[in-house]
């Protein structure tokens, strides 16, 4: 009678921390959407509504039109196709080089393997605006690139470039750590499998290895595309021309002057802008959750 009643006690705490912890996650839930509600929100007003002392929550005139308005203000096609190639060029890069790296560390023994891994996540540890001014430098005397000479002079090195842009970005220590993480959850059964099968490490990696690494590759991916996508600082310093210019310096440069900004069709804009990475997460959200709760895991 007394277990009886204490697997129903337990059984009734456990269903009111559920709705606790559903309320809890649901509040925080419109906390996080209230951003994306005013952006939508500003998006429709006027500019009279939007700087008037009072703040105005129900425009008066739902302004749709404010979208295709923001579209003609520049070359969008152009701006959407640049990030466009350079996310997905810098995230099939950064997957090859950052399993391949994280497969080393975790499943290839070799002296100072620890030393070298330690290294490597000293990269998170120092903010992108340190190296920025070096790599910059390194790029523009790079040599043989943009009219440079066998010495990096004479050019413009990887300015206004695809490379230019992508380079930064396809090699990171944090994505070499997640990979070795995941990697680090497979039993050592597996790689002594694959050699009496006669597998090499690489046959291993590709055969064995990169098929089992779908969330992990999807977590990846969906971090490093929204760096890309989302980064303004980099290709303002890399690129001055329309030509090459990304989604992010366009929505800065294309509706705000030293006096004024156009708050309605630079929210328009960034609604658009944001768009594309809603539709990735939506795509591979399973992969995504399931590659967090695998790098957290020892096995």
């Amino acid at each position: 009678m007394r277990e009886g009643r204490g697997v129903a006690l337990m059984v009734k705490r456990k269903k009111w921390g559920n709705c606790l912890a559903i309320v809890l996650l649901s509040v925080l839930c419109l906390v996080f959407l209230i951003p994306f509600f005013l952006m939508i929100l500003t998006s429709l007003k006027s500019m009279p509504e939007i700087l008037a002392s009072r703040f105005v929550w129900k425009p008066e005139k739902w302004l749709f039109a404010n979208y295709i308005e923001a579209m003609k203000k520049g070359d969008w096609e152009v701006y959407f196709a640049n990030t466009f190639i350079v996310t997905v060029i810098t995230v099939a890069i950064s997957l090859v080089l950052n399993s391949m790296a994280g497969y080393g560390f975790a499943r290839i023994p070799f002296r100072g393997r620890d030393v070298l891994f330690f290294f490597t996540l000293t990269g998170m540890m120092i903010p992108q605006q340190i190296t920025m001014i070096p790599v910059f430098v390194n790029l523009k005397n790079f040599p043989l690139a943009g009219g440079n000479d066998l010495l990096g002079h004479g050019g413009t090195g990887m300015i206004n470039t695809y490379a230019g842009l992508v380079i930064p970005y396809i090699a990171g220590a944090f994505g070499v750590f997640l990979c070795r993480q995941f990697y680090m959850n497979f039993p050592v059964s597996l790689d002594d499998a694959a050699k009496i099968d006669g597998c090499s490490r690489f046959m291993a990696y590709f055969r064995i290895y990169l098929p089992l690494s779908k969330p992990i590759l999807a977590t990846l991916a969906v971090l490093k595309a929204s760096q890309t996508w989302n980064d303004y600082l980099w290709p303002l310093i890399m690129v001055n021309n329309n030509e090459k210019m990304t989604v992010q310096v366009a929505v800065i440069s294309k509706f705000t002057t030293e006096y004024s900004i156009q708050w309605n069709l630079l929210m328009a804009a960034t609604a658009l802008v944001i768009l594309p990475l809603l539709i990735l997460f939506l795509f591979t959200q399973k992969y995504f959750v399931e590659g967090i709760v695998a790098t957290g895991i020892k096995g």
